[in-house]
């Protein structure tokens, strides 16, 4: 390497990218991309002002999330920023705070909702902010897939364990039965947690996170995961395969992170000699094997925060945190792990305008966007929660 250059260059776009900016919509396809009322133009050149003002109309009863995947335009409103466990428990740390905003995913305004007092209202500014992984795991396959586990006699002997990006649902199933929640950076101890009350896991909805952590983490070899595929008859796997498996994988993956490839990480070590690569767990195994560093948001923050001048370092993981990162550190060269825009495409749909209209209205006396998960529902996936926060 000759030198470290401090230029972001922005990755190329792609025919989608208009859409992965969040700059359209496909009404036959996203739910909920309308907002009931005035949405302001992103052209207004007082969205700033507007925002800010609504904010200090709002004063302590209002508190701001965002997390790390957020446009800068959004983050630079939020009070905490951080990953999605860390933020729902910023969330339930303000019980002063009666509307909790949350510039993030839907399954992240569910856990808020979830760790927060009845008191509390959180909104979401944009309700067509969701997450491609958790709706690849829907409630009724996964009670279907259970079924089989049952009938294959082995779910008394199976331990649910599901990725925090899932939905209430999701949560709630596995608390009911007793299993438990994990993030990126504690997959490990849940999997330890869940292999001392059982024979097998299934894990949901993230295949890689959970086939990362069970083969690199704990010495389990790729041939104890099976892949469990809802939209296959008996999830394409035989009873046999079920009984024998340690690991049923659901066939879920990050859209985002799933778009890198080993070729990604080959093309970048010729361009930039002496390059690190660091990326996210959700990545696939091929690219999570030839990196240099794998961990969660956290750990890539942290891990570029201690890296010393002058290193280069291509991260696979979301596009406005490498570009964000890339910035507040002008001394190393920080890339981009793959050429093409990256964007997550829900996290995109909460921009200024949808932020300055939902805080306009609360200030206005009028809750919008409201997300609620039922008492039921809600508990159990509580259960699941704090058997998360009670691993050792």
């Amino acid at each position: 390497m000759d030198g470290v250059t401090s230029t972001w260059v922005e990755p190329s776009g792609t025919g989608a990218a208009l859409l992965l900016l969040g700059r359209g919509s496909d009404a036959s396809a996203e739910r909920g991309v309308e907002c009931p009322g005035e949405l302001p133009s992103p052209s207004d050149p007082d969205l700033v002002e507007r925002a800010t003002r609504a904010k200090a109309a709002l004063g302590d009863r209002l508190f701001i999330l965002g997390h790390h995947y957020q446009r800068d335009e959004v983050i630079q409103f939020a009070d905490v920023t951080g990953d999605s466990f860390k933020l729902a428990r910023e969330a339930a740390a303000r019980p002063e705070a009666e509307f909790i905003v949350f510039c993030g995913v839907h399954f992240m305004a569910e856990s808020a909702d979830i760790l927060t007092s009845d008191a509390q209202k959180v909104v979401l500014p944009d309700l067509g902010a969701g997450c491609s992984m958790a709706d690849m795991a829907a409630l009724p396959q996964v009670e279907t897939a259970w079924e089989l586990l049952e009938d294959a006699d082995v779910a008394g002997s199976t331990v649910p364990v599901t990725y925090m990006n899932s939905s209430a649902d999701i949560k709630g199933f596995v608390g009911r039965n007793h299993g438990v929640v994990c993030t990126s950076s504690n997959a490990k101890r849940a999997l330890n947690w869940a292999f001392e009350r059982g024979q097998r896991v299934l894990f949901l909805p993230d295949q890689h996170l959970g086939r990362n952590t069970a083969v690199l983490e704990m010495g389990f070899d790729l041939d104890d995961c099976v892949l469990y595929d809802p939209h296959k008859p008996g999830g394409g796997l035989t009873t046999k395969q079920l009984r024998e498996a340690k690991m049923i994988l659901w066939r879920g993956h990050c859209s985002v992170h799933g778009r890198f490839t080993k070729s990604c990480v080959d093309e970048v070590r010729m361009r930039v000699p002496g390059v690190n690569v660091l990326v996210h767990p959700e990545c696939r195994y091929d690219v999570v094997t030839s990196a240099d560093y794998v961990g969660s948001t956290e750990y890539i923050i942290k891990t570029l925060d201690a890296a010393p001048a002058g290193s280069a370092w291509a991260i696979g993981t979301e596009l406005n945190l490498v570009r964000r990162l890339a910035h507040a550190h002008p001394d190393k060269q920080i890339m981009f792990l793959d050429r093409n825009v990256c964007y997550c495409s829900t996290m995109n749909r909460i921009d200024l305008p949808h932020l300055v209209w939902a805080l306009e209205e609360l200030a206005a006396g009028r809750l919008v966007n409201q997300i609620t998960v039922d008492a039921d529902t809600a508990h159990h996936a509580r259960v699941a929660l704090d058997q998360m926060l009670a691993l050792p």
